[in-house]
């Protein structure tokens, strides 16, 4: 009989031999580009590519956004939330289509959004994204830091985080013809 994986946990997956730990998801967050948060409105799935910040500290992942617009009123009525953070590694031909694959890794996240009230929270969160983002320049020197009056126009996001995942498929460092898709797409 197969498996009702709708009954599942969240963050079970199927694949379990791809599965990564704690300590992987958290260097693997720390580390990621961007990311995408999913939201639910009336049943229609609306979804943001964001720069993003993991606080270890807070368990929680920050991101800036505008006050007003469909995401902070969409959860206004509906918190909950899936981010994802993704890379892409090589792709690996075969010699049948439905054989080939790609390396990747990922981590999903399953939580509750809020905007952060407290100014202090919010001036830190904004700060962490700097220091990932523009990890070169300085507050006071190459930039004004956050004033008070940043945050009345500036929405800071926070996830808390209630579980998550992370997986990650790789080939041999010989696979055969194992190529970036880069490479090929002219990029």
């Amino acid at each position: 009989m197969a498996r009702d994986y709708l009954e599942q946990p969240f963050n079970q997956m199927r694949r379990s031999d791809r599965a990564k730990d704690d300590d992987w998801i958290r260097d693997f967050l720390k580390g990621g580009a961007f990311g995408v948060m999913a939201t639910s409105y009336q049943g229609q799935p609306f979804t943001n590519t964001r720069q993003y910040v993991y606080e270890p500290s807070a368990n929680a992942i920050y991101m800036h956004g505008a006050k007003t617009g469909r995401t902070p009123a969409i959860i206004e009525s509906n918190n909950r939330v899936c981010f994802s953070v993704s890379q892409m590694g090589r792709l690996i031909p075969a010699d049948e289509a439905v054989e080939v694959g790609v390396e990747y890794a990922g981590v999903m996240v399953f939580g509750r959004v809020t905007m952060v009230a407290d100014q202090d929270e919010a001036a830190h969160a904004l700060q962490l994204l700097m220091d990932k983002y523009f990890p070169h320049l300085k507050a006071g020197v190459d930039y004004r830091p956050v004033e008070p009056e940043d945050l009345k126009v500036t929405a800071v996001l926070r996830i808390d985080i209630d579980s998550w995942s992370g997986k990650q498929k790789k080939a041999a460092d010989d696979a055969p013809g194992a190529f970036l898709w880069q490479e090929v797409a002219g990029e």
